[in-house]
Protein backbone atom coordinates (compact mmCIF):
# COMPACT_ATOMS: atom_id res chain seq x y z
CA UNK A 1 0.00 0.00 0.00
CA UNK A 2 2.87 2.38 0.81
CA UNK A 3 4.37 1.90 -2.65
CA UNK A 4 1.11 2.55 -4.47
CA UNK A 5 0.34 5.55 -2.26
CA UNK A 6 3.31 7.32 -3.87
CA UNK A 7 1.95 9.60 -6.63
CA UNK A 8 4.59 8.85 -9.31
CA UNK A 9 4.64 5.13 -8.57
CA UNK A 10 0.86 4.95 -8.76
CA UNK A 11 0.71 7.05 -11.94
CA UNK A 12 3.05 4.58 -13.65
CA UNK A 13 0.63 1.69 -13.07
CA UNK A 14 -3.01 0.88 -13.73
CA UNK A 15 -3.80 1.33 -10.02
CA UNK A 16 -6.23 3.95 -8.81
CA UNK A 17 -5.18 6.53 -6.23
CA UNK A 18 -5.90 6.16 -2.52
CA UNK A 19 -5.56 2.39 -2.12
CA UNK A 20 -6.67 0.99 1.21
CA UNK A 21 -4.80 -1.52 3.32
CA UNK A 22 -7.80 -3.85 3.04
CA UNK A 23 -7.68 -3.76 -0.77
CA UNK A 24 -4.03 -4.84 -0.71
CA UNK A 25 -4.62 -7.51 1.95
CA UNK A 26 -7.32 -9.02 -0.26
CA UNK A 27 -5.23 -8.84 -3.45
CA UNK A 28 -2.26 -10.50 -1.80
CA UNK A 29 -4.43 -13.17 -0.16
CA UNK A 30 -6.15 -13.96 -3.48
CA UNK A 31 -2.94 -14.64 -5.43
CA UNK A 32 -2.62 -18.02 -7.09
CA UNK A 33 0.04 -20.57 -6.20
CA UNK A 34 1.96 -19.77 -9.40
CA UNK A 35 1.93 -16.00 -8.79
CA UNK A 36 5.00 -14.40 -7.26
CA UNK A 37 5.22 -11.14 -5.34
CA UNK A 38 8.76 -9.88 -4.84
CA UNK A 39 9.29 -7.10 -2.32
CA UNK A 40 12.21 -4.72 -1.90
CA UNK A 41 12.84 -3.68 1.67
CA UNK A 42 15.26 -1.22 3.22
CA UNK A 43 15.55 -1.32 7.03
CA UNK A 44 12.18 -3.03 7.31
CA UNK A 45 10.35 -0.58 5.03
CA UNK A 46 8.82 -1.76 1.77
CA UNK A 47 10.23 0.44 -1.00
CA UNK A 48 9.20 -1.50 -4.10
CA UNK A 49 7.45 -4.57 -5.39
CA UNK A 50 7.25 -6.72 -8.49
CA UNK A 51 4.54 -9.21 -9.37
CA UNK A 52 5.07 -12.07 -11.82
CA UNK A 53 2.07 -14.03 -13.02
CA UNK A 54 1.73 -16.87 -15.53
CA UNK A 55 0.34 -15.61 -18.83
CA UNK A 56 -1.97 -18.59 -19.17
CA UNK A 57 -2.30 -22.32 -19.38
CA UNK A 58 -1.46 -24.88 -22.02
CA UNK A 59 0.04 -23.05 -24.99
CA UNK A 60 1.12 -20.00 -22.94
CA UNK A 61 2.93 -21.82 -20.11
CA UNK A 62 6.24 -20.48 -21.37
CA UNK A 63 5.24 -16.87 -20.65
CA UNK A 64 4.65 -14.65 -17.62
CA UNK A 65 3.54 -11.08 -17.17
CA UNK A 66 5.23 -8.71 -14.78
CA UNK A 67 4.29 -5.44 -13.13
CA UNK A 68 6.49 -3.34 -10.91
CA UNK A 69 6.40 -0.19 -8.80
CA UNK A 70 8.98 1.61 -6.69
CA UNK A 71 8.10 4.13 -4.01
CA UNK A 72 8.73 7.72 -5.18
CA UNK A 73 11.47 8.44 -2.65
CA UNK A 74 13.38 5.30 -3.71
CA UNK A 75 13.20 5.68 -7.48
CA UNK A 76 16.52 5.88 -9.39
CA UNK A 77 18.39 4.27 -6.49
CA UNK A 78 18.73 0.70 -7.80
CA UNK A 79 15.52 -0.75 -6.37
CA UNK A 80 13.99 -1.44 -9.80
CA UNK A 81 17.23 -3.02 -10.98
CA UNK A 82 17.35 -5.30 -7.93
CA UNK A 83 13.71 -6.33 -8.38
CA UNK A 84 14.15 -6.97 -12.09
CA UNK A 85 17.35 -8.97 -11.54
CA UNK A 86 15.57 -11.16 -8.96
CA UNK A 87 12.54 -11.65 -11.23
CA UNK A 88 14.68 -12.65 -14.22
CA UNK A 89 16.68 -15.09 -12.09
CA UNK A 90 13.41 -16.65 -10.90
CA UNK A 91 11.95 -16.73 -14.43
CA UNK A 92 15.06 -18.09 -16.15
CA UNK A 93 16.61 -20.41 -13.59
CA UNK A 94 13.65 -21.74 -11.61
CA UNK A 95 10.43 -21.39 -13.59
CA UNK A 96 11.84 -21.85 -17.12
CA UNK A 97 9.88 -18.99 -18.65
CA UNK A 98 11.03 -18.15 -22.17
CA UNK A 99 8.97 -14.98 -22.47
CA UNK A 100 8.39 -12.16 -19.98
CA UNK A 101 5.80 -9.55 -20.90
CA UNK A 102 4.84 -6.13 -19.57
CA UNK A 103 3.15 -2.89 -20.51
CA UNK A 104 4.62 0.52 -19.76
CA UNK A 105 3.36 4.03 -20.42
CA UNK A 106 5.19 5.55 -23.38
CA UNK A 107 6.15 8.60 -21.29
CA UNK A 108 7.76 6.57 -18.47
CA UNK A 109 11.33 7.03 -19.72
CA UNK A 110 13.03 5.71 -16.57
CA UNK A 111 11.05 2.47 -16.68
CA UNK A 112 11.70 2.09 -20.42
CA UNK A 113 15.43 2.43 -19.86
CA UNK A 114 15.33 -0.15 -17.05
CA UNK A 115 13.39 -2.67 -19.12
CA UNK A 116 15.65 -2.22 -22.14
CA UNK A 117 18.68 -2.74 -19.89
CA UNK A 118 17.29 -6.20 -19.12
CA UNK A 119 16.62 -7.12 -22.74
CA UNK A 120 12.98 -6.12 -23.13
CA UNK A 121 11.99 -4.84 -26.57
CA UNK A 122 8.93 -2.87 -27.66
CA UNK A 123 6.56 -5.12 -29.59
CA UNK A 124 3.77 -2.62 -30.15
CA UNK A 125 1.97 0.52 -29.06
CA UNK A 126 -1.44 0.36 -27.43
CA UNK A 127 -3.12 3.67 -28.26
CA UNK A 128 -5.34 5.33 -25.61
CA UNK A 129 -4.70 2.28 -23.42
CA UNK A 130 -5.49 3.88 -20.07
CA UNK A 131 -7.04 6.98 -18.58
CA UNK A 132 -4.63 8.87 -16.31
CA UNK A 133 -4.77 12.38 -14.89
CA UNK A 134 -7.68 13.43 -17.06
CA UNK A 135 -6.45 12.12 -20.42
CA UNK A 136 -5.87 8.92 -22.34
CA UNK A 137 -2.28 7.70 -22.53
CA UNK A 138 -0.53 5.20 -24.76
CA UNK A 139 1.49 2.25 -23.58
CA UNK A 140 4.11 0.03 -25.12
CA UNK A 141 3.78 -3.69 -24.88
CA UNK A 142 7.27 -5.10 -24.30
CA UNK A 143 8.71 -8.57 -23.99
CA UNK A 144 11.99 -10.28 -23.18
CA UNK A 145 12.51 -13.49 -25.12
CA UNK A 146 15.10 -16.15 -24.43
CA UNK A 147 16.41 -18.11 -27.40
CA UNK A 148 16.78 -21.90 -27.31
CA UNK A 149 20.53 -21.39 -26.79
CA UNK A 150 19.88 -19.11 -23.82
CA UNK A 151 17.45 -21.61 -22.33
CA UNK A 152 20.12 -24.32 -22.60
CA UNK A 153 22.80 -22.09 -21.04
CA UNK A 154 23.36 -22.14 -17.32
CA UNK A 155 25.30 -19.98 -14.92
CA UNK A 156 25.64 -16.25 -14.39
CA UNK A 157 25.66 -15.34 -18.11
CA UNK A 158 22.03 -16.39 -18.41
CA UNK A 159 20.93 -13.97 -15.68
CA UNK A 160 22.97 -10.91 -16.61
CA UNK A 161 21.25 -8.09 -18.49
CA UNK A 162 21.84 -8.45 -22.24
CA UNK A 163 23.98 -5.33 -22.39
CA UNK A 164 26.45 -6.82 -19.89
CA UNK A 165 26.95 -10.18 -21.60
CA UNK A 166 30.12 -11.16 -23.34
CA UNK A 167 30.42 -11.30 -27.13
CA UNK A 168 28.36 -14.49 -27.46
CA UNK A 169 25.11 -12.62 -28.06
CA UNK A 170 22.84 -14.23 -30.63
CA UNK A 171 20.58 -12.37 -33.00
CA UNK A 172 16.94 -13.29 -33.32
CA UNK A 173 15.33 -13.13 -36.71
CA UNK A 174 11.64 -12.46 -36.69
CA UNK A 175 9.37 -13.28 -39.60
CA UNK A 176 7.97 -10.29 -41.49
CA UNK A 177 4.64 -9.06 -40.12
Amino acid sequence: MAVFSSPRAMAGTLQLPYPTAELWRKRLADQGQEDFALVAEVKGEVVGNLGMHPAGRARRRHAAGIGMAVRDDWQRRGVGTALMRAAIDLADNWLNYRRLELTVYTDNLAALALYRKFGFAVEGTLVAYAYRNGRYVDTYTMARLRTAAEVAATGAAATQPRGQRKATKTTRKRPPA
